[in-house]
């Protein structure tokens, strides 16, 4: 019985501390790739975008502007 109940909290517990850790990361990853120009090419490149300098530019000012809070 108790071996049951240690499990599922265990399982909810385990699942929002790890909720909480991948959004962090994710937030972190967007920070870095907003400083990094090469990055941003990257992700665009794999998206199947080819940006100008213009336009990267462009993508660096909105991704500067945008505020990534849960």
């Amino acid at each position: 019985m108790w071996y049951a109940i240690t499990a599922v909290v265990a399982l909810i517990a385990g699942g929002a501390a790890g909720f909480f850790i991948g959004v962090s990361y994710l937030r972190k990853q967007l920070e870095k790739m907003q400083s990094d120009p090469a990055m941003l090419q990257q992700m665009a490149k794999q998206m199947g975008y080819n940006l100008d300098k213009k336009q990267m530019q462009k993508m660096q000012q909105m991704m500067k502007n945008q505020k990534f809070r849960p």
